[in-house]
């Protein structure tokens, strides 16, 4: 059986990306982005068209939308009927376009987002500014081609008189570009237009004196002049745009927030809505109401405060969390000669003069030759007129309006054209005021066509009119700017006493990282010790704060972590608590929290002390560790290890001014103090220096502050049992990085090892052995030994084996 010839064989590949390919170039050059000479979509271009064609324009009464939407479907845009009239509709909203293209009747939609009534309601025509859209499109000036059935003509493109892409903006998505479009003032964008016809070459610096930026319908405050300018550089930026906004005061002590003016297509039921969950849920104190006592006087939106609130505080949360201020992101994609670009501002008035220049050219030859037509027929006419009495033998003596016709060409050397123009005379013509009519109007064609080569011939006249006409529409159809633009992007900074009442709480961490805060009254209703915690947990930290203070969390994988105090769970005294791992994503399952600090300002005078179980130590600024972006779900590093295995053993937050010495005690019993000055304050994802020579198989127990000048008891527990207190200063001051000396006499038997190391001073510790034996010793109970000794036994280490864990036990108190 033969193969049908007509059959071809394509992967699917080659055909998907045919299609896709060609369907890509449909959306973009028919439907979503707008050509860079008039700022029109195809859509709407046939909307004005259209309804230019059917006489719906300004100066006569309304029309049913229907019966335009039905034209432009039937005529021009094979499309569904609801895209045309969202098209026409949005041409006639005046909070999206700077300028209406269409005026409308009815219910045309709100700044609410209420849908618009449908279209057999609503009543259309074109605005005056339209007719400036469409002025000359009748005198070829423009490139016609057939509509989708090849029974009518429509243009490419429209004359446009004025740069209705600035002017009116757009926004549209289509296959693989997008394009936003701010809108801009009229009378700035024809100032910046005529100045660059005169100066071709100008800096985008001065176009910018008569542009300054967007100017929205919706008005608005729009802050960043430098990004303005980036984006009129380069097509692409993006600015801030926020609602105009005052506070008023109110009797009472009351305040409230009105706002005149919301950003641009920011929907204003929702935003109202958004503000008044924002009030529900509490997220910030002090809303008592909101309000829309939008009228038909104009915008305006209340939202009332509670008394002796903050107001700028409340606003400038508002500001941040809602979209009284939005970012707007320049886009700039038109399509220029039939392929989508991404233009600047220049680039964008270029192309309109360019086009302008089109127009006008094309309408001007069009012009003359009628004018030259009508030239040679008055010409003609004059003639005749003056050998009258001939012309009329002529034509008696004819035998019809051909014969006449061709007679008057062969006797008198008349034109055809002027012979149709003789034959077709009325009698009444050739009165004697006619030939000085005729004399008259040849004389002012003879002007005009003179001013019409002119124009053709010399780029300067062409020039002349643009701005000519220009100008007549900036004087017809000017207005004031409406958005504000400030110099600088306003940095918003939320205070949080704005976000937070005031309120004194206990809080609690603990050691395995469960974390929460109790109102007082459930505080104060349980005993201190009846904190609920885990048995294997202890206790970190346990203090009154205020809601508006912070904490800092150091963990001994070197990790920080940020919580304001607010933000805490708000839990009874006896629960558990909620454990860090449900917020943070780094913190790993046999990470600990060493140590807890609280603070209400961070302090640049007051350094952090790491100390290491490998031996490394650093310091580094308590301002290094001021709240960052993701705190809640990341913690910082507050210090790296070289080795993996390595962890903290001692931290210390001390004041920088204070004299103070290092003092290390190792698990095989040496010690080593030395100056703190020797440890250099660095960054927080710093390694640090070396604190201690460590002997093979030997690591920092713990680490300690103590005074240079002083007594500083320290208490020593071995595994064996051993307790001992000496003075930290007994050892003599070495320098930073030496193995120091034996705190511990070695036994050649079973000798001791330091397995806990901490100030003397008014401890209580719990001893654990490996039976589960425990113990609790008073640290003042025993004497300051030397430092040879090897103290004496608390627990027996021949029955309860060795001891395996020493506890602080936590003094619970209250601020």
């Amino acid at each position: 059986m033969e193969q049908n010839s007509q059959i071809q064989e394509l992967t699917l590949e080659e055909v998907m990306g045919d299609r896709f390919g060609r369907y890509s170039k449909y959306i973009i050059q028919e439907r979503a982005l707008p050509d860079i000479r008039d700022g029109l979509k195809p859509v709407q271009r046939r909307i004005l068209f259209s309804m230019n064609n059917d006489g719906n324009t300004y100066d006569k009464s309304f029309r049913k939308s229907a019966k335009s939407v039905g034209n432009v479907m039937g005529n021009y845009h094979p499309h569904g009927d609801s895209s045309i009239y969202e098209a026409m509709v949005r041409m006639s909203q005046d909070w999206k376009l700077r300028e209406i293209l269409v005026e409308m009747h009815g219910n045309n939609g709100s700044m609410d987002g209420d849908p618009p009534a449908a279209m057999r309601y609503t009543e259309a025509r074109l605005s005056k500014l339209s007719g400036q859209m469409l002025s000359d499109i009748e005198k070829d000036t423009v490139d016609m081609v057939l509509n989708f059935d090849d029974t009518e003509e429509e243009p490419t493109v429209l004359p446009a008189k004025f740069p209705n892409l600035l002017i009116n903006g757009s926004t549209g998505i289509s296959a693989g570009y997008a394009t936003e479009i701010p809108t801009h003032n009229l009378a700035e964008v024809i100032d910046g237009t005529i100045y660059l016809i005169d100066h071709p070459n100008a800096s985008l610096d001065k176009l910018m004196e008569f542009i300054p930026g967007p100017d929205f319908p919706t008005g608005g405050i729009l802050q960043g002049k430098e990004e303005i300018k980036k984006a009129y550089e380069t097509g692409k930026g993006k600015v801030i745009l926020r609602s105009k906004t005052e506070i008023e005061n109110l009797r009472g002590g009351k305040q409230q927030i009105v706002i005149t003016e919301i950003p641009y297509e920011v929907n204003k039921a929702t935003l109202v809505k958004k503000i008044d969950e924002i009030r529900l849920a509490k997220k910030i104190e002090g809303i008592a109401e909101v309000r829309d006592e939008t009228d038909r006087t104009g915008l305006r939106m209340v939202i009332e405060l509670k008394k002796d609130v903050n107001a700028q505080g409340v606003l400038n949360y508002l500001f941040k969390n809602t979209e009284l201020q939005v970012n707007y992101s320049f886009n700039m994609v038109a399509i220029d000669g039939m392929r989508p670009q991404q233009v600047n501002l220049k680039h964008i008035l270029e192309s309109y003069v360019n086009h302008r220049r089109d127009i006008v050219l094309k309408r001007s030859q069009f012009e003359l030759n009628k004018a030259q037509k009508r030239q040679h027929i008055v010409d003609g006419l004059m003639k005749a007129l003056s050998i009258l009495d001939q012309v009329i033998a002529t034509i008696r003596a004819s035998k019809d309006k051909k014969d006449a016709k061709n007679n008057l060409v062969i006797q008198h050397q008349f034109t055809q054209a002027q012979a149709e123009a003789i034959v077709n005379l009325q009698l009444y013509r050739l009165t004697n005021t006619d030939i000085t009519e005729l004399e008259n109007e040849a004389e002012e064609l003879a002007a005009y066509i003179a001013e019409l080569q002119k124009i053709l011939s010399d780029s300067t006249e062409l020039m002349k009119v643009i701005k000519k006409e220009l100008r007549e529409v900036k004087k017809q159809f000017s207005n004031p700017r409406l958005t504000q633009i400030e110099e600088e992007i306003e940095e918003i900074k939320i205070e949080t006493e704005v976000l937070v009442p005031s309120e004194e709480v206990m809080t609690a961490i603990t050691k395995e990282g469960y974390v929460k805060r109790s109102s007082l009254r459930s505080y104060n209703a349980s005993r201190p010790e009846e904190l609920g915690m885990k048995d294997s947990d202890e206790v970190v930290f346990c203090q009154q704060l205020n809601t508006l203070d912070h904490l800092l969390f150091v963990t001994n994988k070197g990790n920080m972590i940020y919580r304001p105090v607010f933000e805490l769970p708000d839990l009874k005294w006896k629960e558990t608590g909620e454990h860090l791992s449900q917020n943070l994503l780094n913190f790993s399952s046999d990470e600990v929290i060493l140590a807890v600090y609280s603070y209400n300002e961070l302090d640049p005078s007051k350094n952090f002390v790491f100390m290491t179980q490998k031996g490394m130590i650093k310091q580094t600024r308590m301002d290094e560790f001021s709240p960052w972006r993701t705190y809640k779900s990341r913690a910082m590093t507050a210090m790296k290890f070289k080795d993996d295995s390595d962890e903290l053993v001692s931290v210390y937050l001390i004041d920088s001014k204070e004299e103070l010495d290092v003092f290390l005690a190792s698990y095989k019993g040496m010690g080593l103090r030395y100056s703190l000055t020797e440890v250099p304050v660095v960054g927080s994802k710093a390694s640090g220096v070396k604190a201690m020579n460590l002997k093979a198989e030997d690591e920092v127990t713990s680490g300690m502050l103590v005074y240079s000048n002083g007594d500083n008891p320290v208490i020593i527990v071995s595994q064996r049992g051993a307790i001992k207190r000496m003075l930290a200063q007994e050892l003599t001051q070495l320098s930073r990085a030496k193995r120091g000396v034996m705190i511990l006499r070695e036994l050649k038997k079973n000798p001791h090892r330091i397995i806990y190391m901490g100030d003397g001073q008014d401890k209580t510790l719990l001893l654990t052995n490996e039976k589960g034996q425990q113990v609790e010793i008073e640290s003042n109970q025993y004497p300051i030994s030397d430092r040879t000794s090897n103290g004496s036994f608390a627990i027996d280490e021949k029955q309860g084996g060795k001891v395996l864990e020493v506890k602080e036990t936590f003094e619970y108190q209250s601020e």
